[in-house]
């Protein structure tokens, strides 16, 4: 059986090369299921997303999420994402790239989503993803927070909160951690 499969691979490559062609990258299940995603998608009118390696690396790319209600109003806040070749079995690995005074995520731009953790299921999708960041914007979490200092400060006292973020948002200190501000 298995010399039946190196034999059809061996004749593929055959015909390849005998045509002139270069050979074509098989794409992996991952992928194509991105590919999907990406041409499915149905993103707010704040949310945009680039390809900074270009199209041909659909695997990495970058979303921008700019919230039009809240605490973050009027901010631009950059996400990494990186699928790996198992997607969907597997959620994206996502970081954000803007440092931000933000409950569910910490200075290192690690985010705290449920569907990023234990909550994944090859059923969500790209898009799914996107709408929870977005959500973490418009209602930041303090119950499941990364940054706990940030989290007890919107439970015990929004106005302060509100006060924090816009200080972070204008490029200034949170306590003893400096914010560029965002984009």
């Amino acid at each position: 059986m298995i010399k039946l499969f190196k034999v059809k691979e061996k004749q593929r490559e055959l015909a390849e090369n005998a045509s002139g062609g270069a050979p074509v990258k098989k794409q992996s299940a991952g992928e194509l299921r991105l590919h999907k995603d990406i041409s499915e998608l149905n993103l707010p009118e704040s949310c945009t997303i680039q390809f900074p390696n270009g199209k041909d690396d659909l695997m990495n790319f970058e979303v921008s999420i700019q919230p039009d209600d809240g605490y973050y109003e009027g901010g631009t806040f950059l996400f990494s994402f990186q699928v790996s070749s198992i997607y969907p079995h597997e959620a994206p690995k996502v970081k954000c790239k803007t440092k931000v005074y933000h409950p569910n995520i910490d200075l290192d731009g690690n985010v705290c989503l449920n569907i990023l953790r234990e909550d994944w299921k090859p059923v969500l999708s790209i898009n799914t993803v996107i709408y929870g960041l977005f959500h973490l914007f418009t209602e930041p979490n303090y119950e499941d927070p990364l940054n706990h200092e940030a989290a007890a400060v919107l439970r015990d006292n929004p106005n302060l909160f509100q006060s924090n973020v816009s200080r972070a948002m204008a490029g200034g200190y949170v306590g003893e951690t400096f914010f560029a501000g965002p984009l």
